[in-house]
């Protein structure tokens, strides 16, 4: 799935949120960090660093960790701190996906009005295949009759609707990706 330019730098400010709330830990819960040496000991020293440097070291440590998977830093600071910054970041994937198909169906709407035709209930989106690659348990049918229903009503009703069933969907694959977790340390 490409990510738009806005999209990529609000992962960025979320990735940056990230180190600033690794960086105000302690250095003994610091030592087991689930990242590479340099990475911890570039966190532990943006601690002692204010003003501008410390925003330098937060920008680079963010450049270093963005070619590295966020999941396992994002679990380690929800079991420290609380999820709530994780709760933030899912929440911001699930409006994207969402705007992602609200955009795509109105798009095929336009697009058929154009050819002097009317969508279909069943429309054929490249968005829903994506977000169904994502999350194997959404119903990928339900997606596009409520993408499709917006695009013919603009109702806010159907946006919100397309919100929950994205949500239940991550959430049911949390759960299934915590009972796998459980399941291979048995």
């Amino acid at each position: 799935m490409e990510l738009s330019r806005s999209e990529q730098k609000r992962r960025i400010k979320q990735l940056e949120k990230l180190v600033v709330e690794l960086a105000a830990l302690s250095p003994g819960i610091l030592k087991k960090l689930p990242v590479s040496q340099e990475v911890r000991e570039l966190i532990l020293e943006v601690s002692n660093l204010k003003g501008g440097a410390r925003k330098r070291q937060i920008k680079y440590i963010t450049k270093l960790l963005r070619s590295e998977p966020a999941e396992p830093l994002y679990d380690f600071l929800a079991k420290r701190k609380g999820n709530e910054l994780l709760q933030t970041k899912q929440f911001h994937e699930v409006e994207y996906l969402r705007d992602r198909l609200i955009e795509e169906a109105i798009s095929a709407r336009r697009k058929a009005r154009e050819n002097h035709q009317d969508l279909e209930e069943s429309w054929e989106s490249s968005v829903v295949k994506d977000i169904t690659e994502e999350l194997p348990s959404v119903d990928n049918k339900g997606l596009s009759r409520l993408g499709f229903l917006f695009a013919m009503t603009r109702s806010k009703k159907h946006s919100r609707e397309i919100f929950r069933m994205l949500q239940a969907a991550r959430e049911q694959e949390e759960m299934n990706r915590k009972i796998q977790a459980g399941k291979g340390t048995s």
